[in-house]
Order: structure tokens, then sequence, then C-alpha cells
């Protein structure tokens, strides 16, 4: 009777770890301040989250907003002399975006901050129109920006204006940097025919890898992290359609990661070996659903499921941004129409009750001297 319960007891212990170690669920949080209209989440480092809203004490404008976890965290990175400003990227310490305002001479400007409204740097290179920032990494920041009269090309930074290196391609009549990571940066340029091709730089414009992978006549790179490249691509092999991609660094190595059931997706983000983005199609209703993806197309996970314990109801979702400790970011919209920021936060089962369980079956096992004994006293 022992043996049975023993070997009852592991097999269900066995069966709750592999379960434990497969089953991943979400808490979703609303970032969306009090008196906002809409709000975005496009960055996440660590326990903090970047993005933007405009709120009744902005005056109803767009400003760059910094959260620790809740929506009544956030710190308003608005500098002096800049009226409206937007929060697209975050890694550790720094954040980057826009902003204009009479300091910029209401000319968008890319901004590096620090954490507070007064570290604010203004990154627009001299002799430009404008300039957008993107993405930080490190020591590195990404963008966009246009001389006087020339078209939009990708820029990378160094923390200053006077840093900057211009990375368009000699074959593309527009570029533009969306991410980096280390080494690498990302985004895509535009041909003299108008159609769009993801592109990798390792610093310099001659470095330019083009992306777009056999079968695609359109593709975009949104999110970098080592290795790993995600975007989004249409064509031929996709009948048309937009389906989120993962690459390897060459064309290619692209992976199609659009889940059955989805008519198009895209990839927006990228932390180690998870990708997230969004997807619509006949399992969605026809509504756009945020998606974390684990390199797979059927490994994909519908997180928009995660939202159904808040207030208001959400029809849409988006996700924008991954941080290596797995909290998302992105935004929600709700029946009205307006965008709310959101943050998913990864809640895996404890293992605990399997390690438990295990314990208990160890020990209705018999020492061996029990064993022993046992086997004499039968005899």
């Amino acid at each position: 009777m022992k043996y049975i319960l023993r070997t009852v007891v592991i097999m269900s212990a066995v069966h709750t770890l592999i379960v434990t170690a497969r089953a991943v669920t979400y808490n979703a949080t609303i970032l969306h301040p009090i008196g906002a209209v809409d709000s975005y989440a496009l960055g996440v480092s660590g326990a903090s989250q970047f993005g933007y809203a405009f709120y009744s004490a902005s005056g109803g404008i767009d400003h760059a907003l910094l959260w620790s976890g809740s929506a009544k965290s956030f710190v308003d990175l608005t500098p002096s002399g800049i009226s409206q400003s937007f929060g697209y990227g975050i890694s550790g310490q720094q954040q980057i975006g826009t902003g204009f305002g009479s300091a910029t001479g209401g000319d968008p400007h890319a901004l590096l901050w620090t954490g507070t409204a007064a570290s604010a740097v203004d990154l627009n290179p001299t002799g430009f129109d404008f300039s957008n920032g993107t993405a930080t990494s490190g020591t590195t920041q990404v963008g966009f920006g246009a001389l006087a009269g020339q078209n939009i090309e990708a820029l990378l930074w160094h923390g200053t204006a006077a840093s900057v290196i211009r990375l368009m391609p000699a074959e593309f009549v527009q570029s533009y940097a969306v991410a980096v990571a280390g080494d690498h940066q990302v985004g895509y340029g535009v041909t003299s025919g108008k159609s769009q091709h993801a592109l990798l730089w390792s610093g310099t414009a001659a470095s330019a890898t083009d992306l777009s992978p056999p079968g695609f006549s359109d593709s975009v790179c949104l999110g970098v992290d080592g290795q790993n490249q995600v975007g989004y691509g249409s064509g031929p092999a996709t009948s048309g359609k937009e389906h989120a991609l993962l690459w390897n660094g060459t064309p290619t190595t692209a992976v199609d990661l659009n889940p059955m059931g989805f008519m198009e997706s895209r990839a927006t983000g990228v932390s180690g070996a998870y990708q997230v983005g969004w997807g619509s199609g006949p399992g969605t209703g026809g509504n756009t659903h945020a998606l974390i993806w684990n390199g797979t197309a059927d490994g994909a996970i519908d997180l928009h499921q995660f939202l159904n314990t808040l207030n208001p109801a959400f029809v849409h979702s988006q996700a924008t941004s991954i941080a290596s400790n797995g909290a998302i970011v992105g935004y929600a919209v709700a029946a009205d129409g307006h965008p709310q920021a959101i943050m998913w936060t990864p809640v895996p089962e404890p293992p605990s009750f399997g390690l438990t369980l295990l314990m208990i079956a160890f020990l209705y096992l018999p020492s061996r001297g029990q064993r022993t004994h046992n086997a004499l006293h039968r005899h």
C-alpha cells in the first residue's frame, strides 16, 4: 500500500513540476495617471517604465512620463522651455524621447534624460532642422533627423549633440534608427521606389546590413537584443499581410512569428528568448491583441486575456517593450477609443508545492535499515 502511495505521490509531484515549469501568467497593471485622457508606455527597464500622456496637469498636452510600477508613481520629465514631450526608450538610468517648445524654436529635438526634467540634454545636432530620439542603451542613443533641406536619416549619439554619427546607407533615400543594444542598432531604410527594408548597423553607415528576407517586399526592424532582431514584413510570402519577424543577423535567418488564427502581426521588442508585439485576426475577433512569443509562431501567448479583470473593459491592446526581468509594457484601448498605459508582470507558479510533494514522497521511502528489517521480518 505504501509503495502505491509513494508512486502516486511521486507521479503527482513530477506532473506538478512539469506544469509549473510551463505555466506563466501575468498580472496587468494600469499606469494611466488620474486625469489623463490618453497614455502610452513604450519602454521598460528594471522597475521603471517610460512613455507619455496628456493629462489635466499638463494642460491637455503630451508630456514624457517616467513610472515606477504604479499609476501614481509617475514623474513628468518635460523640462523648462519645452511645451510638449514624448518618451520612447529607456535603459538603466537613461530615458530618451523628443520635445519641442520655445527652447527648440518650435522644432522637435531629441532629448536625453536621467530621471528628472532638469537633467534633459538636447541631442539635436548643429544644422539639423529636427531630430527624434527613439532608444538608448548604455552610453549610446539612436533616432533620426534631417539636415536643412535634406532627407530624414538615421542618427547615432553618445550622450551629446556633437557626438552624432549619421547612419544613412548609400543605397537608401531615407533611414530611421529605432532601437539599440550594445554595439548594434536597428531600424529601416526607404528606397527610391518607396519600399522599406529592415536594417542592422554596427556603428557606421557603411556597416548597414539589409535584413529584408526573400519573399518580402517591405520590412521594418523595431527591436534588438544580443544577436536577435524583431520587426515585421510583408510581401508575396505573406499574401501582402504584415507578419511579425525574428532575425538572427541576416535576411535568411528570418522566422515568421505570425500565429495561427491571426491575419497580421508585428514584433516590437525583444529580450533574450522572448519577443513582444501584437496581432489581429479571426482569433481575436478582428481586434488587436498584445502578444508574447518564445521564438516561434506556435509559442505565442495572447496577453490581452490578462486584462479581463481590469476596469474599464479593454477592446484592443499592444505590447511595445520587454525588460530582462520579463516585465512588459504597452497600452490598451477601451470602448471609448482612449489608450491607457499598461504593464504586464510575469507571475510564474511557485515550484514549492511540487517540491513539497517530492519531500513527502521521500518520507514514505523506508531507510536502508528499515528495508533490511522488513525483509528479515518477512522471513
